[in-house]
């Protein structure tokens, strides 16, 4: 395309916006898409063309993605805005690109489930309950932190429990807190608790997985974490 072609002087169905609803944007050049973020050129000088100035310039799309306002506004036809437009649009593709690399947590086991609580838990000064929401490979959605004080001075509710998981459509939880004390042996109320609330997510088709508790690991205790599951007291 000559740098005189104006994207409105063009047949409509040649048009990057139109192209791209027609064939999908995997069909689309980077100079096209980057012209679309741009929305118009500069006096006699199209979106395309200046958009293919900036492929020139910074080489590689991670590059342009990398560079600063300041230094897209070095191209001829950027100015403050479309450099901000531009700095928006791949920041968030950066960002996606992290989410994608960065997968959720695993936690198919007690220790994994003490791994990612342990430094958040051990500056407690007072029991917090959580629930940790899993899908169906295990792995976290979110983490709920629901109440602060010792389970024997909570009423820790079924619907308390399970109301965020429903709403993130968790396959499973793990239950988990801690004490402060640093020993992580269950009381008969964390027994307790754990037993309602698997009788209560068996009703509502979301599994239990276990009940944890972080506390201390001492000379004699090498575990600083305790499973209400390994101790058979999801069995019995």
């Amino acid at each position: 395309m000559s740098r005189g072609v104006l994207i409105h002087d063009l047949p409509e169905q040649e048009r990057p916006r139109e192209r791209l609803a027609a064939l999908g944007a995997d069909a689309i050049p980077n100079a096209e898409l980057i012209a679309i973020l741009l929305r118009t050129g500069t006096k006699g000088v199209s979106a395309i063309h200046v958009a293919q100035e900036l492929l020139a310039r910074f080489k590689t799309l991670e590059n342009l993605a990398k560079a600063s306002l300041e230094d897209l506004r070095k191209t001829k036809g950027i100015g403050r805005d479309k450099a901000i437009a531009l700095k928006s649009a791949f920041t968030l593709a950066l960002r996606m690109a992290r989410e994608i690399r960065t997968e959720a947590p695993l936690l198919d086991t007690p220790e994994r489930v003490a791994d990612l609580l342990r430094e958040e838990m051990r500056l407690e000064t007072v029991e917090r309950f959580q629930v940790l929401l899993l899908n169906t490979r295990r792995r976290l959605i979110l983490v709920d932190k629901l109440s602060q004080g010792t389970l024997d001075s909570l009423l820790v509710h079924a619907r308390d429990v399970f109301r965020s998981a429903i709403a993130a459509n968790a396959a499973a939880v793990v239950l988990a807190h801690n004490h402060p004390s640093g020993d992580p042996t269950p009381s008969e109320s964390d027994i307790k608790v754990t037993r309602d609330l698997i009788r209560a997510g068996q009703l509502l088709k979301i599994e239990v997985l276990d009940h944890v508790i972080v506390g201390r690991a001492t000379q004699e205790r090498s575990k600083d974490y305790v499973s209400l599951r390994e101790l058979g007291y999801f069995y019995s």
